[in-house]
Formats: C-alpha cells, sequence, structure tokens
C-alpha cells in the first residue's frame, strides 16, 4: 500500500478548501456504518498533516478534525459515517466532554507500522494483518535478519505475527510434522538460523525476543496475539535454558529447566509452568482453557468484558478499550486466553471473561514503551483451524474485537499531555 504523495498544489487545495469554524464527527457508536474503515480514514487524516482528537468515551471513541472537503471526500468514498458540526455543536461536545468520564486526546503523526512475519507467511491469516489491509492502513514486513539488523528503530509500532519464539514451530509437531507446510517451515527458519550464525533456531528466536524487548524499553509499541504472547514471555524467560526437545533442536531439554526460568525477564507473566512434551499443543499452563481441551460453553456462551477506566486519569487503558459495546463475543486460538494468577501485578487487565480465571485482554509498561497482549487467533472465526480460509472483514464492518486491535494502531500517535477546551 503506497502512501499517499500530495503535490504542492494539491497540498495548497486541500487545506484552502478547510473550514475552520466546522468539524468533522465520526461517530464510533452503533450508528457507525463502518467501525473499521473509520479508523483508516483517521490513519490518512494524519498521514496528510492533519490532527486527529480522539473523543475517549464520546459516541463509542469518536474522531473529530477540521473540516477539510478532502477528508469529507474520502469518508464517502469509504462508506464511513460522520456528521460536520458548526462551531456552536462543537462547544457543545466539549462541554459534555469536560463533565463526563470522557476527554480529549490529540493524535499527530501517522505511526509507522512493522509486521514481525515471514517472508512467505502460512496459509492461515493474520487478524492484525487482516484489520490493516480492510482499513487500507500502510505497513510494512520484518524478519529476523533484519530485527536483529536494527531496522526496528524505523518503526512505531510492532506486531508480533503467530510465532513461536520458543523455537518449537508452533507445536505443531504432533499432526503437522509431515506435511509440506511444516518440513518447508523448518527449512526455512534453519537456513536463516544458520545464515545469522545460530547453531539452533531456539537460540535464534531468543536474540530477536531480547531485541524486540529492547525495542519496547526504548520506546517501541508492542501488540501481540495468540501464540506470540506466551511464546515470547517464556522464550525471555528462558534465555539461559534449554527447554526445547530434541525433535526440534537435536539435543534434549536441559535438566531441571523449569527451576532455572527467570521470570524477572518476561514482560506480562510469572511463575508460570513449562510443558516440553512435542506432542502437546501448549507451551505452558498461562494459556486457559487449554486449546486442546473440547470446548465448554460454546461460541454462543463465550465472551469477555471490557473494564471500564476513567476517561481523564487513565487515558491510555481507555483508549485501548474504546468500543461501541462492552461485552464481546470470545474467539480462540493456540493461546485463546491468560491465565490470570499467572499475570504480574504490574500488568493491567483490560478484558477478562468473567467467572472464570481468564484474561483476554492486557497491557503494560516497559521502559519508555509500552506492551499489548491480546487473546486468541481472529475475533470473528471463533475456531480458526490450519489452511481455514481467511475471514472477509467486508461482512464484519462493525467487529468490536477487530476494533480492539485498531485502537493500538492509532494509540502511538497520541499526544501525552492533554487538550484544553
Amino acid at each position: 500500500m503506497k502512501k499517499i504523495v500530495l503535490t504542492f498544489w494539491i497540498f495548497s487545495a486541500f487545506f484552502a478548501g478547510s473550514c475552520r469554524a466546522q468539524k468533522i464527527l465520526i461517530n464510533m457508536d452503533l450508528q457507525q456504518a463502518d467501525h473499521l474503515k473509520a479508523y483508516g480514514v483517521a490513519y490518512w487524516t494524519l498521514d496528510n498533516g492533519i490532527n486527529v482528537e480522539w473523543l475517549l468515551n464520546y459516541r463509542g471513541g469518536s474522531f473529530l478534525m477540521d473540516h477539510y472537503p478532502a477528508v469529507e471526500r474520502e469518508l464517502r468514498i469509504r462508506g464511513v459515517s460522520y456528521a460536520v458540526l458548526s462551531g456552536s455543536e462543537t462547544a457543545q461536545l466539549y462541554a459534555v466532554i469536560d463533565q463526563e468520564n470522557m476527554d480529549r486526546v490529540l493524535l499527530e503523526k501517522a505511526p509507522k507500522i512493522a509486521i514481525y512475519a515471514p517472508p512467505n507467511k502460512q496459509a492461515w491469516d493474520d487478524a492484525v494483518l487482516l484489520a490493516l489491509e480492510y482499513a487500507e492502513i500502510p505497513y510494512e514486513k520484518l524478519w529476523d535478519d533484519r530485527v536483529l539488523g536494527g531496522e526496528l528503530e524505523l518503526y512505531d509500532w510492532l506486531h508480533l505475527h503467530h510465532e513461536d519464539f520458543t523455537g518449537q514451530y508452533g507445536k505443531f509437531y504432533a499432526n503437522y510434522r509431515n506435511t509440506s507446510w511444516y518440513k518447508e517451515e523448518v527449512t526455512k527458519n534453519e537456513a536463516m538460523a544458520q545464515r545469522l550464525g545460530f547453531a539452533k533456531v531456539s537460540e535464534l528466536k531468543k536474540a530477536v525476543a531480547v531485541a524486540i524487548q529492547d525495542y519496547i524499553r526504548r520506546g517501541g509499541f508492542l501488540f501481540a496475539m495468540c501464540s506470540a504472547t506466551d511464546s515470547f514471555d517464556i522464550a525471555l524467560a528462558a534465555l539461559n535454558v534449554d527447554i526445547v526437545e530434541s525433535v526440534f533442536d537435536g539435543d534434549p531439554v536441559e535438566q531441571n529447566a523449569q527451576a532455572k526460568l527467570d521470570y524477572s525477564n518476561s514482560l506480562a507473566f510469572e511463575n508460570f509452568k513449562i510443558d516440553p512434551n512435542p506432542l502437546l499443543y501448549e507451551y505452558a499452563d498461562i494459556d486457559i482453557p487449554p486449546s486442546f481441551a473440547p470446548v465448554l460453553r460454546g461460541a454462543e456462551a463465550d465472551y469477555f468484558t471490557l473494564f471500564e477506566f476513567s476517561a481523564k486519569y487513565d487515558p491510555v487503558p481507555t483508549m485501548l478499550t474504546q468500543c461501541h459495546v462492552n461485552a464481546i463475543k470470545g474467539f480462540m486460538g493456540q493461546t485463546t486466553g491468560f491465565r490470570k494468577s499467572l499475570i504480574k501485578q504490574s500488568v493491567v487487565i483490560l478484558g477478562e471473561a468473567e467467572g472464570t480465571d481468564q484474561v483476554k485482554y492486557l497491557h503494560g509498561n516497559l521502559g519508555k514503551g509500552t506492551f499489548t497482549y491480546y487473546g486468541g487467533h481472529d475475533p470473528e472465526d471463533y475456531q480458526h483451524y490450519v489452511n481455514d480460509p481467511p475471514t472477509q472483514l467486508s461482512l464484519h464492518k462493525n467487529s468490536p474485537g477487530y476494533r480492539l486491535i485498531l485502537n493500538n494502531i492509532l494509540f502511538p500517535a497520541a499526544k501525552k499531555k492533554k487538550l484544553k477546551t
């Protein structure tokens, strides 16, 4: 997706047509025709040098910007609902925000987005890639060589494709070791490890995990889903321990490996117990429920709820939970959710399945940066399997689960200080 480049005369016309007294409101409540495309328009507006106000808790987390004909035209093209407000209407809107559990956050610059994913990713889809493509938000892919080459510094936001940072190839060994795609995955990763000077794939992935951890410390924003969440934390805790069985790396798991884990190095989880059995489709007891167990409640009864935060005092978790509904239908993955008892006290829980020990959505800080983990594979595909067809987001324009992904896309654009009326 190419970035829009405006020549001088187009740029001049773009701004000359503005009516400063008027604003464009992109409502994000139940009346919005296409929530996901709305994020794309907000990003497009920022990418063209126009600030956007994110109205936290106002009509589902709406967007407000100065009125420009080009922005209005883009909204019409993409089928996004909006309204043009007069100066007095905008003043009334601000008054409501001042009085309620709402706030205004200024978005100033479109973040540069990177996706950690193999050049030829597997046949099953990735929810973040689907969201970015549908919303028409540009991104670039990075793989191990580019990460270790220092290219993360060029990007504001990083998503981890459904990766296995422990070097166990997603623990698909039991069911898929004889398939062509699995063999290609092994060959590709072993070749990369050899080219970069690592004896084993597990050692390569640990080095990549450390590079990503350093990226966060220096101010990067990390967003991970499904197996990229717990496998990343496990790899960091096992930097100096071999937790991989011989079917993956040629030698057995190190003796007393469990006791040698360093939980102080992981981001979100602690006191977890690893499961090195190559025939089991789990890395540790972090995941709940185990993805290999029967679905107890079923798709119709499975949902999680978002926590409500103070917009004026807790703007970050408020931004990340903006949605037009509070209860969101659940969805499974290799890592479906996170066991609450294993989450560090410093981590903020954003969403959980009520009445269970399952946390679905969490956020934390590391140095100058942040990390956000979202359990499950695809918010609109309850139980996604290998080689299932990709989700058609044109059929899910108002998906609450996908909105949480796109909240994270705009989060790095937020100005730290609050706006004043």
